[in-house]
């Protein structure tokens, strides 16, 4: 009687221990299938997770803003809109000019989800271009989608640029001492050339801060596609559904691919007229799968009758956005000696 007044107790108090574990362990289980069960695969740039977890796979380094013994340009960070996290790093080449310099307004790429002002390809290629230039460059910090999905992008370079001309009168002090607005650029590769172009045409719409107005627009293997073909090369069916699933992704399907957001060849000829440069550039990768919108943008352009003047550069064999990678050979070289040169015309 005594053992069994012991034992059940005992016995009844191991079940339930042993249930509960079962019970933990199924529920941890459960846990774990949810953060591994995958809502879109957007390799190599990330992956999101139905739990909404996102997991980047690339572009998360970063860098500290420095002086560069390298080039001899030194950088250093600012905060545009506190309630946002907007924010830019700016870039001052050694010298000291007596007269004004070129303001360049960058965009970094990364299909809209990867990739900062503050990562380290993109420290190394501002560098490098501020000093071969010459100019005082802002390179903007926007948010990333999914999180912050399109227009999120658009209002935060919107943003930067208004924030870039009241800098410029007096409340930054290298904008302030350096910064010419009458040699105002845009500029920006892959995603952050579709911002670029889509700034340019918000400027010339609304019109810019004092009646700055912006000089040239450099698009850098720009981010464009759509829904139809452009030529034969784009033609693969699988490509272009593809294609149309991540720019939904991007931004949560708010806009349709056929907008022109993410194909500006779909804009009416009078649109193109309040382009707001006097100059384009647009460079385009050979291998690139973008390079049928890119080649379709600015025969659009050249065509519109937009009275400005607009410049092709190709680059036979290399992929998108290689330059960013292979910043020291002869073809990247070439192509920023090209921007360089579209920057400081007269």
């Amino acid at each position: 009687m005594v053992a069994s007044r012991i034992l059940l107790p005992l016995l009844l108090s191991l079940f339930l221990c042993s249930h509960c574990c079962t019970g933990a362990a199924a529920a941890k289980r459960q846990l774990l299938q949810a953060q591994s069960q995958v809502k879109f695969d957007f390799s190599p740039f990330l992956i999101e997770y139905k739990n909404g977890r996102v997991k980047r796979l690339m572009g998360t380094n970063v860098v500290s803003a420095s002086s560069d013994a390298l080039t001899g340009v030194t950088s250093r960070d600012v905060t545009i809109d506190a309630s946002t996290g907007v924010a830019a790093r700016l870039y001052l080449p050694s010298f000291r000019a007596s007269a004004r310099v070129p303001v360049l307004v960058y965009f970094h790429g990364g299909a809209f989800v990867v990739e900062s002002a503050f990562t380290p390809i993109y420290h190394a290629y501002l560098n490098t271009l501020a000093a071969r230039a010459g100019v005082v460059a802002v390179s903007v910090n926007y948010r990333l989608a999914p999180e912050h999905p399109l227009p999120a992008a658009y209002d935060d370079s919107w943003a930067a640029l208004r924030w870039v001309l009241a800098s410029a009168a007096g409340s930054d002090p290298w904008l302030a001492q350096y910064g010419d607005l009458f040699r105002l650029f845009l500029a920006g590769d892959s995603a952050g050339g579709n911002i670029a172009h889509n700034l340019a045409l918000r400027a010339g719409e609304e019109g810019l801060d004092g009646g700055a107005r912006i000089k040239g627009v450099a698009l850098l293997d720009p981010y464009f596609q759509g829904r139809s073909p452009v030529g034969a090369e784009s033609a693969d069916p699988a490509y272009l559904q593809s294609a149309a699933r991540t720019w939904s992704f991007i931004c949560a399907g708010r806009y349709p691919i056929n907008h022109p957001y993410a194909d500006p060849l779909l804009l009416p000829a009078s649109s193109w007229q309040h382009l707001g440069a006097s100059r384009v550039l647009v460079t385009v990768s050979g291998q690139d799968r973008l390079s049928p919108w890119q080649r379709g943008y600015y025969a659009a352009l050249q065509g519109s009758g937009w009275p400005g003047e607009a410049e092709l550069y190709e680059t036979p064999g290399e992929g998108h956005v290689y330059f960013l990678t292979k910043l020291g050979s002869p073809q990247a070289l070439a192509e920023m000696a090209k921007l360089v040169a579209f920057i400081n015309r007269d």
